[in-house]
């Protein structure tokens, strides 16, 4: 059952945010492949705004909404879905969880979501971390092995 996750939403949650850096972005993104390679989950990750950011790390995709909002993205893409039943939105925005529910997509808030894949609270290393090298983490998932592990 793939997650699609609202990124912004996310961000807005973990790092108490409205206008995430890319700093944010990075963060998350390493958090969710870390917590996902260890869970085995699948995740499509949308972000809204335009740029290089469609990339697979492992199990976690990175699409951005490229002249749409992230949410309209996440429509589309369940409206493409054969079994649109089968895929888990998460999100705490309840305008796009009741247009992912009328296509018959589930809907999951975000500190479910964060329970699920191995932690009862969102991460929130602002200040208290290391920095994060997204391209380190895109050649570690770019080699075979790493990925079956």
């Amino acid at each position: 059952m793939p997650y699609f996750l609202d990124g912004n939403n996310l961000i807005g949650r973990a790092r108490k945010t409205s206008r995430p850096s890319e700093e944010d972005r990075a963060a998350l993104v390493s958090e969710l492949a870390e917590r996902l390679r260890r869970t085995r989950a699948r995740a499509l990750l949308f972000f809204d705004g335009t740029g290089e950011r469609n990339s697979a790390l492992g199990s976690l995709s990175v699409r951005t909404s490229a002249g749409s909002s992230a949410d309209d993205a996440i429509v589309r893409e369940i409206e493409r879905a054969r079994a649109p039943g089968e895929i888990v939105v998460v999100t705490a925005d309840r305008g796009l969880a009741r247009r992912v529910r009328d296509l018959g997509a589930k809907t999951l808030g975000p500190d479910e979501f964060w329970n699920r894949v191995g932690g009862s609270e969102p991460p929130d290393d602002r200040g208290h971390g290391q920095r994060v090298d997204v391209e380190e983490w895109m050649r570690y998932f770019q080699d075979e092995d790493n990925r079956k592990r």
